[in-house]
């Protein structure tokens, strides 16, 4: 496990962009010549709620760099389990991590998810690494395929593994941007295409967060069967609103996430 939140959030970021090259565009767009200017709000990262590498296991991981659990969330019709974790320092980024529940899903899902876990070495799930270790086995294009029918989730994960699936940019600290709308339109001028799933912007000043995305990169994948272009990470933005008690809100909207899951679909 790392000893430093930075070097943590470094490593998950380089990685992030090897197969989210767009990223860096997004960065040009909405920074200005200080490249700190693009603030993290967030980073989420998927898994299986099997006990050799459920949500816990990758939470550790946070919790040992100065992490606590502050939420969790119900995704009934994605079948998935998630909560979110502060660091003491408000400055650093927020972690979601969620977990696909197994026994929800089809009994061929559910072997072929098992096959995947059983070549995961023990000891790398507590490793330094491992949030930003990828894969840990290697499907079939077909497998990913079949997979995709059920889970877009668990198709994601049968091809990326660990990783970021995205990082978030902080509207409130951009200095060139006041609204999402804003962002959202310089994104299209650039020619982003950004998720509309439930509208480009999720949320509403009601709830205290608005979030939009772009739609992931494709991005090329050594199957077992040859090599493909799929769905990889995305962007996403967010935009927090005080609570009645003038704090900013740092919690995340369940309906509004449940939207922002559908920026790896395919298109």
């Amino acid at each position: 496990m790392h000893n430093n939140v930075d070097s943590l959030f470094e490593q998950l970021w380089s990685n992030y962009l090897e197969v989210t090259p767009s990223a860096v565009k997004v960065h040009e767009l909405l920074g200005s010549t200080q490249q700190d200017d693009v603030i993290n709000d967030h980073i989420a990262l998927r898994t299986f709620n099997h006990e050799k590498i459920g949500l816990e296991k990758l939470a550790a991981h946070f919790k040992a760099v100065g992490y606590k659990e502050c939420g969790e969330y119900h995704f009934e019709a994605k079948k998935l389990y998630a909560k979110h974790y502060e660091h003491s320092d408000p400055s650093k980024p927020k972690v979601f991590i969620s977990e696909l529940l197994l026994e929800k899903c089809s009994e061929e899902l559910q072997a072929i998810v098992a096959k995947m876990i059983d070549g995961i070495d023990e000891s790398a799930v507590t490793a330094e690494n491992f949030l930003y270790s990828g894969t840990h086995w290697q499907v079939s294009h077909e497998t990913y395929k079949k997979l995709l029918e059920e889970s877009e989730y668990a198709a994601w994960m049968s091809a990326w593994g660990y990783r970021a699936n995205h990082f978030t940019v902080s509207i409130n600290y951009l200095a060139n941007f006041e609204t999402i709308e804003a962002v959202n339109q310089a994104l299209k001028d650039a020619g982003f295409p950004l998720n509309t799933s439930g509208g480009e912007v999720k949320g509403s000043p009601e709830v205290l967060l608005e979030q939009s995305s772009t739609l992931a990169d494709h991005h090329p994948v050594e199957f077992s069967d040859g090599k493909f272009e799929i769905p990889s990470c995305f962007y996403e933005f967010a935009l927090r609103y005080n609570k009645p008690d003038g704090e900013l809100y740092t919690g995340f909207v369940a309906a509004s996430a449940d939207k922002i899951f559908e920026s790896t679909n395919a298109r």
